[in-house]
């Protein structure tokens, strides 16, 4: 048989029944792994030296000071130590930026391809350059889609194009 929560605050961690739920459920699960492997000494908090650990481990170099600044960005209780909950906090922002970076660039890549045909093609590059003021010719268009085109079908799929705007 199954208990209710009985508290405010298990009520409040209970994840609910709304299909929208499931989703930041597992995103939850996947932060509490994450935190798991940051907090090496496993006292349930994240140190500053903990958090530059992990990060040199995935390739960035986190100076002790860096490391302190952004333990203090998301420190909510003022104890030095991120917390689970403090740590879901500054991932998840970072992960709303990400998102927001993404849907821009999709604007943006719809802007560029107007055929309907989910890429940028050299007939559209070249109209939407004529609209921005910046008339190019057809193979100048194609020469301009050569450099980004990474597996050579002659147009600029999303994901090449993100390539693109990144390397800018």
């Amino acid at each position: 048989m199954a208990s209710l929560p009985h508290s405010k605050t298990e009520q409040e961690a209970s994840p609910s029944l709304d299909p929208s739920s499931s989703e930041k459920v597992g995103d939850h699960w996947k932060f509490e792994r994450l935190f798991g492997r940051f907090d090496v000494d496993a006292d349930a908090k994240i140190s500053s030296a903990e958090l530059r650990l992990m990060m040199r481990t995935v390739g960035e170099d986190l100076s002790l000071e860096e490391a302190e600044a952004v333990v203090r960005s998301a420190d909510k209780d003022g104890d030095g130590l991120l917390d689970l909950e403090e740590f879901v906090g500054l991932v998840g922002v970072e992960g709303e930026e990400e998102e927001e970076k993404e849907r821009e660039l999709r604007e943006a890549f719809g802007m560029y391809e107007m055929e309907g045909e989910g890429c940028i093609t050299p007939r559209s590059l070249k109209r939407m350059l004529s609209r921005l003021g910046a008339s190019r010719e057809l193979e100048d268009c194609q020469a301009m889609i050569c450099r980004f085109d990474l597996n050579g079908d002659g147009v600029i799929s999303f994901d090449e194009f993100k390539v693109m705007m990144m390397s800018s």
